[in-house]
């Protein structure tokens, strides 16, 4: 198994909007080759991954990216402790003092960072 095949990634706040970053971190993590899940007010399909709705059994989450802004994460918070991930990245516009906290006294790494720079970078 490589690097990618166990950074699992689920996209929180996905889009079907070609314009969102949400969206364009979808093509790129499969470009990459980086297992994707992706959850969003709507369903539909991005670079083949379908997006959910709601809060999908999923195994193994090694990454949660997110793409929501502070209010609107509250509502998974319990959802994305029990996803157990290794880490959450809060990309630009997202960062969650709150859900950092969280996240932090059950031990999941937080960055406040981009997914798509860091990809691009090579330090995903």
């Amino acid at each position: 198994m490589t690097l990618a095949e166990n950074k699992h990634t689920l996209v929180l706040g996905a889009s079907t909007n070609t314009s969102r970053y949400s969206n364009i971190c979808i093509h790129e993590l499969v470009h990459h080759h980086i297992p994707v899940s992706a959850i969003g007010l709507r369903p539909g399909t991005v670079a083949g991954v379908e997006i959910q709705t709601g809060e999908p059994l999923l195994a193994q989450v090694h990454t949660i990216t997110l793409y929501l802004g502070a209010p609107r994460q509250e509502q998974y918070f319990d959802y994305i402790v029990s996803l157990n991930p290794e880490r959450i990245i809060f990309n630009p516009g997202t960062w969650n003092p709150e859900l950092e906290t969280l996240a932090k006294k059950h031990g999941i790494q937080t960055l406040s960072r981009c997914t798509l720079m860091m990809l691009s970078a090579g330090s995903y």
